[in-house]
Protein backbone atom coordinates (compact mmCIF):
# COMPACT_ATOMS: atom_id res chain seq x y z
CA UNK A 1 0.00 0.00 0.00
CA UNK A 2 1.75 3.60 -0.82
CA UNK A 3 1.78 6.23 1.30
CA UNK A 4 -0.93 9.59 1.46
CA UNK A 5 -0.58 11.50 -0.40
CA UNK A 6 -4.10 13.14 0.40
CA UNK A 7 -6.29 12.67 3.80
CA UNK A 8 -9.70 14.80 3.75
CA UNK A 9 -10.50 15.22 7.15
CA UNK A 10 -14.61 16.49 7.52
CA UNK A 11 -16.68 17.74 9.36
CA UNK A 12 -14.41 21.19 10.72
CA UNK A 13 -12.52 19.07 12.68
CA UNK A 14 -8.41 20.33 12.29
CA UNK A 15 -6.77 17.60 13.95
CA UNK A 16 -5.35 13.97 12.62
CA UNK A 17 -6.35 11.85 16.13
CA UNK A 18 -3.30 10.19 15.35
CA UNK A 19 -4.80 8.23 12.30
CA UNK A 20 -1.86 6.63 9.62
CA UNK A 21 0.51 9.06 11.56
CA UNK A 22 3.41 7.34 10.27
CA UNK A 23 1.86 7.33 6.72
CA UNK A 24 0.71 10.63 6.66
CA UNK A 25 4.16 12.10 7.19
CA UNK A 26 4.39 13.68 3.92
CA UNK A 27 0.62 14.22 3.12
CA UNK A 28 -1.31 17.46 1.88
CA UNK A 29 -4.33 17.71 4.35
CA UNK A 30 -7.49 19.02 3.22
CA UNK A 31 -10.08 20.35 6.08
CA UNK A 32 -13.32 21.68 5.10
CA UNK A 33 -16.66 22.01 7.17
CA UNK A 34 -18.69 19.49 5.51
CA UNK A 35 -20.30 16.43 7.84
CA UNK A 36 -19.43 13.26 6.26
CA UNK A 37 -22.57 12.03 5.20
CA UNK A 38 -23.35 15.12 2.95
CA UNK A 39 -19.64 14.98 1.38
CA UNK A 40 -20.43 14.41 -1.78
CA UNK A 41 -18.28 13.70 -5.31
CA UNK A 42 -18.30 17.72 -5.78
CA UNK A 43 -16.48 18.19 -2.61
CA UNK A 44 -14.31 15.73 -3.37
CA UNK A 45 -13.69 17.06 -6.44
CA UNK A 46 -12.80 20.65 -4.65
CA UNK A 47 -10.62 18.55 -2.71
CA UNK A 48 -8.81 17.16 -5.70
CA UNK A 49 -8.60 20.59 -7.49
CA UNK A 50 -7.00 22.24 -4.41
CA UNK A 51 -4.47 19.23 -4.14
CA UNK A 52 -2.86 20.01 -7.76
CA UNK A 53 -2.89 23.58 -7.25
CA UNK A 54 -0.42 22.94 -3.98
CA UNK A 55 2.98 22.54 -4.16
CA UNK A 56 4.70 19.30 -2.66
CA UNK A 57 7.32 19.60 -0.91
CA UNK A 58 8.25 16.40 0.67
CA UNK A 59 9.69 18.58 3.62
CA UNK A 60 11.78 20.66 1.94
CA UNK A 61 11.49 24.68 1.05
CA UNK A 62 10.24 26.08 -1.82
CA UNK A 63 13.93 26.91 -2.85
CA UNK A 64 15.58 23.82 -1.81
CA UNK A 65 13.24 22.45 -4.64
CA UNK A 66 13.98 24.53 -7.49
CA UNK A 67 17.76 24.07 -7.52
Amino acid sequence: MPDVDLMIRTSGEKRISNFLLWQMAYAELYFTNILWPDFRRAHFFDAIIEYQNRERRFGKTSEQITE
